[in-house]
């Protein structure tokens, strides 16, 4: 690798870094007000927030990329071209092919970036994220600490806290249970405590009372306790058999099992080869749009008023292969023989940077053309 393929790679490298880190901040900061709401308010810890946090990274980071690698190559080029550099280059001798290396080796690595993504943090994380939450919110004990509102952690179940102390004692406790057909249990006590036992987590309540309303005969019955265990976990429902989502599998799976899992997700197959090739072409994107934005812009040549309009025609092109993209989702998820329509988008956008960098190479002819 020359010099200047050094030199042009590593500013495509660290602009691209910079993009990519301020988007994901964004993302990230909109994430994270969602997440501290979720779960600090409803009591779990900072580290809780933190593992979230980090596992829902990859996804973000995927979301990203492409967009980071293009306003990467975009800003590279024109600052190149604004300073002159790359008309230098080329009155040395370097052809728009010679110099678009760089760009498809800065391309290739974070096409690369993108497939180890796709192929493994992504399933991994997001099916670990997803787990979790479903630990969190079969967590009784979490649901139920939220002091001064009126819970429901399940059908026919009204819960209150006034107040919890710092040691953990709940004052002033209301709990209503109407599961049982024709029958109201209600329960009052001054104070209450969550135990944690080899049976399941227990609800022990000091100084109350107990009201039981049967509809037969409009009777009630009432009973003072000074202490009362009630088990709530029951209101725990078992998900242990939980299916799986789509996006937590692996890609050798969706690809060699794909009518099994479509069985066990109960979908079509056209869903199944719709995820697997999807990512596969998603870093093919991603290259052609680091291509594309170069040769863009590439294609205007030196002028002292920029490369602005250039730079317009790249953010439209971008865009036209994302609509193209989002085009072919629904025949596919529709018919499964049609996946190779996936990858329709990535061979568009590489004819494309292929036609741009050959325009750009015979500007003489382009002129001869128009004259004629």
């Amino acid at each position: 690798m020359s010099r200047f393929d050094r030199y042009m790679l590593s500013q495509l490298l660290v602009l691209f870094g910079f993009f990519a880190l301020v988007l994901v901040l964004v993302y990230w900061v909109n994430r994270a007000v969602v997440l501290f709401d979720q779960l600090i308010v409803n009591g779990q810890s900072a580290g809780v927030f933190l593992e979230f946090t980090f596992l829902s990274l990859p996804n973000v980071i995927r979301l990203v990329l492409p967009m980071s690698v293009f306003a990467a190559a975009v800003y590279v080029t024109n600052r190149l071209s604004s300073e002159s550099e790359l008309t230098v280059m080329q009155a040395t001798g370097f052809s728009p092919w010679r110099l678009a290396r760089p760009v498809f080796v800065f391309g290739v690595l974070v096409a690369l970036m993108m497939s180890m993504l796709m192929h493994v943090l992504v399933p991994r994380s997001t099916a670990q994220l997803n787990f979790r939450q479903n630990q969190i919110t079969e967590n009784v004990t979490a649901r139920l600490l939220s002091e001064g509102t009126f819970l429901h952690p399940t059908e026919g179940i009204t819960f209150y806290i006034r107040d919890i102390t710092p040691d953990g004692v709940l004052r002033d406790v209301f709990l209503s249970d109407r599961r049982k057909p024709g029958e109201v249990s209600t329960y009052t006590a001054a104070e209450a405590y969550l135990l944690n036992s080899e049976t399941g987590a227990k609800l022990v309540m000091v100084d109350g009372l107990s009201q039981i309303h049967v509809e037969a005969g409009d009777r009630l019955f009432t009973t003072n306790f000074s202490d009362f265990t009630y088990d709530i976990s029951r209101l725990i429902v078992d998900k242990t058999k939980r299916k799986r989502a789509l996006e937590h599998i692996g890609t050798a799976e969706l690809l060699l099992h794909s009518e099994a899992v479509s069985e066990e997700l109960n979908t079509s197959r056209g869903w199944i080869l719709e995820e697997a090739h999807g990512r596969f072409n998603r870093p093919l994107m991603v290259l052609s749009a680091a291509i594309v934005g170069f040769a863009t812009l590439l294609l205007g040549g030196f002028s002292r008023f920029g490369v602005w309009r250039q730079i317009i025609v790249a953010f439209v092109l971008l865009i036209s292969l994302e609509i193209i993209r989002s085009a072919t989702l629904d025949p596919v998820r529709s018919d499964g023989q049609l996946w190779p329509l996936i990858y329709l988008p990535s061979l568009l956008g590489f004819a494309l940077s292929f036609g741009l960098l050959w325009f750009s190479a015979h500007p003489l002819r382009l002129r001869a053309g128009a004259t004629a």
